[in-house]
């Protein structure tokens, strides 16, 4: 069998993004999915996903500079609608960090950040019981994408380009070297490069590999809610970071039935300082890392596959990835008496 120019674990939306930038620089790629697709296990499926500007980190609102664009390209591609742009209400406390920074990021980058008065939210939402002391401001880009849609654009635009999907096909064996050896459940293939996108597999993946970065897997919950009134929100922009939502619901929005009339859930992984990682293994640099996506993945999965598929090419990200580096772990992400071969 030929040796493949890459292989990608994992068809998520970051794996799925990846193998597509891989195949569109005319790379022999496989992208391996262990479950039949599509499916509700991971975290790239449902109705939709947050996309915004407003970023308290400066690499990540810069990543979403270029993001925005590669969502419009997509659709281009594919002629499909996948963006729904409504706009994001941002509300804090006076004076909070985290807030400040947003504001800043948005405006820095040249985006339209409407900073509101508690009259003028009061005036635009009458729906909403309001906190009279917040600070306000509209992430006018903020909106919503089709998650589902795009996923399945990505497999399809990575096949158009000569790429191989396979789904139903779990990793068993990664064997690192010049040539990496990668044994599945129906086969063994022969690459030069694996990226790894696992999700909330990455554990489970890297753990033989010797590589044991501080990863959480967790079942998050994505809720739809009716109005008590058709249309009494149709306005409205979305929120970002409500916790106890149910109860800010019943508190804040009087004319929505407090129980979600829909609830998806999603896999999360985080990290403990909530960024991403992506790498490549310290020991073997033909094995890149893209994982621990912490709540960031979605919006900025074209952006995490170009820069995934950089690293395949042997080229320097065009984004600094140094947040994102496993060594901010120390030698806690490497386990010291590691074997070559993993058994998975």
């Amino acid at each position: 069998m030929a040796t493949l120019d890459v292989v990608v674990v994992g068809a998520g939306i970051e794996g799925s993004s990846t193998a597509y930038w891989c195949a569109k620089h005319g790379l022999d790629t496989l992208l391996l999915e262990q479950f039949a697709l599509p499916h509700s296990r991971s975290s790239s499926h449902g109705g939709g996903r947050v996309i915004r500007y407003a970023y308290a980190e400066e690499h990540y609102a810069k990543m979403m500079e270029e993001a925005y664009p590669l969502w419009a390209q997509l659709e281009v591609e594919t002629n499909t609608k996948l963006y729904r742009k409504t706009g994001m209400l941002v509300m804090s406390d006076p004076g909070r960090d985290n807030y400040d920074r947003r504001l800043f990021n948005v405006k820095t980058l040249g985006r339209y950040a409407e900073e509101i008065s508690h009259e003028e939210r009061q005036r635009r939402y009458p729906n909403y019981r309001h906190e009279p002391h917040y600070s306000t401001f509209i992430d006018k880009a903020a909106g919503v994408l089709s998650a589902s849609k795009a996923l399945k654009c990505y497999q399809d635009l990575f096949i158009k380009y000569g790429g191989r999907l396979q789904d139903e096909e779990k990793v068993k064996d990664i064997i690192p070297g010049a040539i990496v050896t990668v044994k599945t459940s129906r086969g063994e293939y022969k690459t030069n490069n694996v990226i790894l996108t696992p999700g909330p597999w990455a554990s489970k993946l890297l753990k033989p590999l010797g590589l044991q970065p501080p990863l959480t897997a967790l079942r998050i919950n994505v809720l739809y809610w009716q109005p008590k009134t058709p249309g009494a929100y149709d306005d409205w922009p979305m929120f970002l970071d409500i916790e106890k939502v149910s109860n800010y619901v019943r508190k804040r929005f009087p004319l929505l039935h407090s129980t979600p009339a829909i609830v998806e859930t999603c896999m999360y992984t985080r990290t403990p300082d909530n960024e991403l990682i992506l790498d490549r293994h310290p020991l073997h640099s033909n094995i890149i890392i893209g994982c621990g996506m912490s709540g960031h993945g979605f919006k900025l999965a074209p952006v995490v596959g170009k820069i995934l598929c950089q690293l395949a090419l042997g080229k320097t990200p065009s984004h600094d990835i140094s947040p994102c580096s496993l060594r901010r772990f120390n030698n806690s992400a490497l386990i010291p008496s590691t074997s070559k071969a993993s058994k998975l």
